[in-house]
């Protein structure tokens, strides 16, 4: 499971503020593959879990070598017939927005062996005020539609000062929703997969444990086995610099939620001198491996509980634990409630007949952390799953973060989740016997959430196509200012991982919000949203250390 993304645990938070509709990308999950109980943050695949790997970390490299060294820094000659291509828009059903494809060559290194077709969407500018150019934005995921947030938040819901002067644009990364999208397994596999016991007892439970990551690994190689050679940050990073030049942009402006800002930092270090305004929302740290980032992120979801436990106890509804109760005592009893249920499943009222297991609860709590306005809605469903033996609730919020709809269908989120996570790291754990001896260092983490978030790495062990990516520092020398946004409490990002991006960004400066939830723009932070316009409508950063609550 590789932090990186935050595709993690049981992502269901976003951006709040306006919200967006129930299938809006949950801005940065965890990359985990497998059972639904680490959630998108951790468990599809790993989180990139960042926290702060010192810059002379024997586990990272410079920017100079290793990936990035190869990469080009200006545009080769045989892909000028991608940059020159002309993008023609049609209406797309969403009223005031328009559609388009684009083309990118499927394996940038061998460019005529054949191209891979990219969703893009746009809103344009509505002025008033002269228009500065386009906006891209992108939620996270990795697997998060860009184009779907667009269309239900971003252009509709940003700023209205932000919307006047830029066209709001949005593409799919490959492999992701519109753009040839990662297939891996039916609504029936993934309703079992999800399932899945992630703290095993035994032998037998973590036999069935690995056995569900391959069986996931082999459907999206049945299904997608080209592809997934081809979804990788980077070349993800390099299709938006053909998008921004079939924009007519000289320089690429950016909005990158929670994987999101790895995506924006990769595209930086690629391009240093394309770099235009660059906001990164609840950041990554790329110079961590697979499992610093896995741990990392457990303990940012620890830390995102504990202030759940203390606003709970507050309130005489809430079923962990009355007022007074410590914070540790509120983790221990939910720990109980998962011990029970990994005995006993409850009824859900699902008509596919799931019942509420260890393993989608998990998923469920760690989904509501992403958002503190999703608390009263979490303090609601353990009520009923703990007084009235009811899990709907909390069947509710797996589903969510899963993106499961009601006929038992999955959006691909999890499926392109696990595949770039999987391509961009090398593993977390190379097997059962590794994850064992991780455990404490997890539990240590996060009492709660950590053996079952140490099992969720795991599943990258098994994948088909080995990695094409290594951890890395990123430091774009030469690029323009970068804002790099960091929450104190951000259970999916750890703050940590922003005040190290923002250390390694040769031009970055770090905007604080000390406050709660995954991200911080559009969140209800009047100071943070006032800096960040500022920077996107006049091109002046926040000063140095600037913080916000």
């Amino acid at each position: 499971m590789q932090t990186r993304r935050i595709l993690g645990t049981s992502g269901t938070s976003g951006i709040s503020g306006p919200r967006r509709d129930s299938r809006a990308p949950r801005p940065l999950r965890p990359l985990r593959s497998l059972p639904a109980r680490c959630g998108l943050a951790l468990a599809a695949g790993a989180l990139l879990a960042t926290a702060a790997c010192s810059p002379g970390s024997s586990t990272t490299t410079s920017t100079q070598d290793a990936a990035l060294a190869a990469l080009p820094r200006s545009t080769p000659s045989v892909l000028a017939p991608y940059y020159g291509q002309k993008l023609s828009w049609r209406a797309c059903g969403v009223p005031g927005f328009e559609c388009t494809t684009m083309k990118a060559p499927l394996d940038y290194a061998k460019p005529a062996a054949g191209d891979v077709r990219l969703a893009v969407a746009r809103k344009k500018a509505t002025g008033p005020g002269k228009r500065i150019g386009s906006l891209l934005v992108n939620p996270g995921g990795p697997g998060g539609s860009a184009i779907g947030y667009l269309q239900s938040y971003a252009g509709i819901g940003y700023p209205a000062a932000v919307r006047a002067r830029y066209d709001m644009v949005a593409v799919d990364p490959r492999g992701v929703a519109r753009s040839e999208p990662v297939k891996c397994l039916t609504g029936k596999e993934m309703d079992a997969y999800t399932q899945t016991d992630v703290t095993p007892d035994d032998r037998k439970e973590t036999a069935r444990l690995v056995d569900a990551y391959k069986d996931f690994a082999d459907g999206c190689e049945r299904r997608s086995s080209e592809l997934l050679r081809h979804v990788s940050t980077v070349e993800a990073a390099r299709d938006m610099d053909i998008l921004r030049d079939a924009l007519g942009d000289r320089k690429l402006t950016y909005v990158g939620a929670s994987y999101g800002t790895f995506l924006g930092a990769t595209y930086a270090g690629l391009f240093p001198k394309r770099v235009g305004r660059l906001v990164l929302d609840g950041a990554l740290d790329p110079s961590l491996t697979a499992r610093e980032l896995n741990r990392e992120q457990t303990e940012g979801f620890d830390t995102a509980f504990q202030s759940f436990a203390k606003d709970c106890v507050r309130h005489s509804d809430c079923p962990l634990g009355g007022r007074g109760t410590s914070p540790e005592q509120v983790g221990r009893n939910l720990k109980a409630f998962f011990t029970k249920l990994d005995a006993s499943p409850l009824p859900a009222g699902d008509a596919d007949g799931r019942r509420l297991g260890e393993a989608l609860a998990t998923t469920g709590v760690i989904a509501a952390l992403y958002d503190e306005g999703s608390w009263p809605q979490l303090r609601d469903a353990l009520t009923a799953a703990m007084k009235k033996k009811d899990g709907s609730g909390l069947l509710a919020l797996a589903d969510s973060y899963y993106e499961r709809d009601p006929d038992g269908t999955y959006a691909n989120l999890m499926f392109a989740n696990a595949a770039v996570n999987c391509l961009d790291l090398p593993p977390a754990f190379s097997g059962p016997g590794e994850v064992e001896a991780a455990v404490p260092d997890f539990e240590k983490a996060s009492p709660v959430f950590g053996e079952g978030l140490a099992w969720a790495s795991l599943n990258c062990a098994y994948w088909p196509v080995r990695p094409t990516g290594e951890a890395h520092r990123i430091e774009a020398k030469g690029a323009a200012p970068i804002v790099v946004v960091g929450t104190t409490r951000d259970p999916a990002t750890p703050y940590a991982w922003a005040r190290s991006l923002a250390g390694q960004l040769s031009s970055a400066t770090l905007l604080t919000y000390a406050g709660d939830g995954h991200t911080a723009y559009g969140r209800g932070s009047d100071c943070v949203d006032s800096a960040i316009n500022r920077y996107l409508l006049e091109g002046t950063p926040p000063a140095e250390g600037k913080r916000c609550s």
